[in-house]
């Protein structure tokens, strides 16, 4: 059993039926990739793993608790962060100011990491901020404002954001849309560090081939909202329903 597990997930909006009776399952520690060609309901998916959307039918449990229903405040307290397309970072603010927001959540007059309640000294704070800017080669920016960087840098910052609060699970959600070849690939480095060094589930949808087959350790293949094939990377690549779903012929084996 997967650390997150969709069973059975349909979602209709009106008179389309965006996923059909999907079922998934991410195991712990992996990178989990979900490609698709346009309007196969990727976002759809994932708009339900965060409970952003509740399917009309079918369940999405992470670590043995639904998401289903809950605020985006409760989704993070499960260790569940998300980065989306355009990234979201606070661009009049330094790049350390940045790194400071989720990790200050005053309650009782005590400063508190946002995912597991842990009591922390801003000294404390500042000390981890600096840390993770280093551990994301980010600390010589760290006086740059948001807004000036590249997308990639913006992407990196966002990603640090999220590594903060020590989460258990990473939804990504084109994580290189919009980037120069440079930044994809630093990026992409980027991600197998923090699969290398960390204890975290990946879960990633992505166009851009290059991404998915440099980071996947298994890949879901969806069109029309329904899962077409489940497999390894190399397995993947040349299958014919792939090639059917993207190119919209019949592919023989």
């Amino acid at each position: 059993m997967g650390i997150l597990e969709v069973k059975d997930v349909s979602k209709r909006f009106g008179g389309l039926k965006a996923l059909s009776d999907v079922n998934l399952s991410v195991a712990q520690n992996t990178c989990h990739a979900i490609i698709g060609p346009n309007g196969a309901g990727k976002s759809t998916l994932l708009n339900c793993l965060v409970g952003k959307l509740i399917p009309d039918t079918g369940s999405v449990m992470f670590d043995g608790q639904s998401v289903l229903g809950r605020s985006p405040h409760e989704i993070n307290q499960m260790g569940i962060s998300r980065v989306f397309q355009t990234p979201e970072i606070f661009g009049d603010l330094s790049v350390f100011e940045n790194m400071m927001i989720p990790l200050f959540a005053r309650r009782d007059g005590a400063y508190r990491m946002h995912a597991y309640e842990s009591v922390a000294s801003e000294k404390e704070l500042v000390s981890r901020a600096l840390q993770m800017l280093e551990d994301v080669n980010m600390a010589d920016k760290r006086h740059m404002h948001a807004a000036s960087m590249s997308r990639g840098d913006k992407r990196r910052l966002e990603m640090a954001m999220c590594l903060i609060q020590e989460p258990k699970l990473l939804l990504l959600d084109e994580p290189t849309a919009g980037m120069a070849r440079a930044d994809t690939n630093n990026t992409i480095d980027l991600l197998r560090q923090i699969k290398d060094s960390r204890d975290i589930t990946i879960a990633i949808i992505e166009h851009d081939m290059h991404v998915v087959f440099s980071l996947a350790d298994r890949i879901t293949v969806l069109a029309q909202g329904t899962p077409l094939v489940e497999d390894v990377p190399e397995r993947i690549k040349g299958h014919p329903k792939v090639k059917e779903a993207y190119l919209g012929e019949t592919a023989h084996a």
